[in-house]
């Protein structure tokens, strides 16, 4: 069984444990009690394959960002959640994934981009072209989710697992290829007889 380290991200107010506890326990809690931390475990089987997922919900506030800043280390993928009713909630995720790749000191994590709360279309001020628009710049999946309707909950927890197993696959080749290219050529040593 393979393990996954799962954070979710994002403003506060935008639906990250609503999407959280329906993907855990499939039921909606309406109401709002901000997060400082949470964490989840989940036994899942994505494409035929048996996965634990350890799932970090972290706060949206930014009092609470030094413990989101621990989250970001130690994640392997991040589902990065934003409001499609909340304009401000989706101009901050160009600056919480440059954050996270300064927190993780890389320049490219598993990340999926998630405009929650579809179900509130009539409501809507992020259009789904700007959510796609948007993940094409962070070069990253994107999905419109609801909590409440559960539509698409399940689907991004499994797109951030498979991106997770690409990055994994693509750091063993690079490894395997480093390891390769670092060891010295051994010439052959021969006796010459005379």
């Amino acid at each position: 069984m393979f393990n996954f380290k799962l954070v979710l991200v994002g403003p506060g107010g935008v639906g990250k444990s609503c999407l959280t506890i329906q993907f855990i326990a499939q039921k909606f809690v309406d109401e709002y009690d901000p997060t400082l931390e949470d964490s989840y475990r989940k036994q899942t089987t994505v494409d035929g394959e048996e996965c634990l997922l350890d799932i970090y919900d972290t706060a949206g506030q930014e009092d609470f960002s030094a413990v989101r800043d621990q989250y970001m280390r130690t994640g392997e993928g991040f589902l990065c959640v934003y409001s499609i009713t909340y304009l401000q909630s989706f101009k901050e995720i160009h600056r919480l994934h440059n954050h996270l790749l300064k927190v993780k000191d890389l320049d490219s994590v598993p990340f999926v981009l998630v405009g929650n709360k579809c179900d509130l279309n009539e409501y809507r001020e992020v259009s789904t072209a700007e959510g796609e628009e948007l993940a094409k710049k962070l070069n990253c999946k994107f999905l419109e989710t609801s909590a409440k309707e559960r539509i698409n909950v399940s689907e991004s927890f499994y797109e951030l697992v498979r991106e997770v197993k690409k990055a994994r696959q693509s750091n063993q080749h690079s490894n395997s290829q480093e390891q390769n290219t670092d060891q010295p050529i051994k010439k052959k040593k021969s006796c010459n007889l005379l």
